[in-house]
């Protein structure tokens, strides 16, 4: 059971650092300049070079903010999309739970995301993030009734 889970893990997060690197490569291309070069042989370690830079990066909090609601807030959004892919069949033989409410139990869990966004920009105290943070949240749950509206139609079709 969690041998094709690590595959397929392992399967996506190597294409996307293969698409981030072709990225980077063919924008350095496009702009006449030297691409990612410095990390691993033609720049191919670029991505973990810039994961390790961001962890030993300094945390700034607002000295006028709410600290736990700022810290917090990114983690709500993080761990509720990871916690909706417990509920998605990636095939027959791969399902993480078998639940008979998977569907609404996965748009209930990706909805909590909106909130995360709002206290990261309440947290701040600053009219500006505030507003930046109430507006990725209207985005995003606009975003989420036409999803909802179509995995629903689908799920309504399968039943028959």
């Amino acid at each position: 059971m969690f041998l094709p889970i690590l595959t397929l893990v392992l399967g996506i997060t190597i294409g996307v650092l293969v698409i981030v690197w072709l990225e980077r490569e063919i924008s350095a291309g496009i702009q006449q300049r030297i691409g990612p070069e410095y990390a691993g042989p033609l720049g191919i370690l670029q991505a973990l070079a810039d994961g390790t830079k961001l962890i030993f990066k300094e945390n700034l909090f607002p000295s006028r903010g709410d600290t736990r609601l700022f810290s917090i807030g990114p983690s709500i959004a993080v761990i509720s999309i990871l916690l909706s892919y417990s509920v998605i069949p990636f095939s027959y033989h791969l399902v993480l739970s078998d639940l008979n409410i998977g569907v609404f139990l996965w748009i209930a869990i990706s909805s909590i995301a909106p909130i995360g966004l709002l206290m990261s920009g309440y947290g701040s105290n600053n009219k500006y993030s505030f507003l930046g943070g109430l507006r990725a949240a209207a985005q995003s749950i606009s975003y989420e009734i036409p999803l909802t509206l179509c995995v629903l139609s689908i799920s309504l079709r399968a039943i028959r």
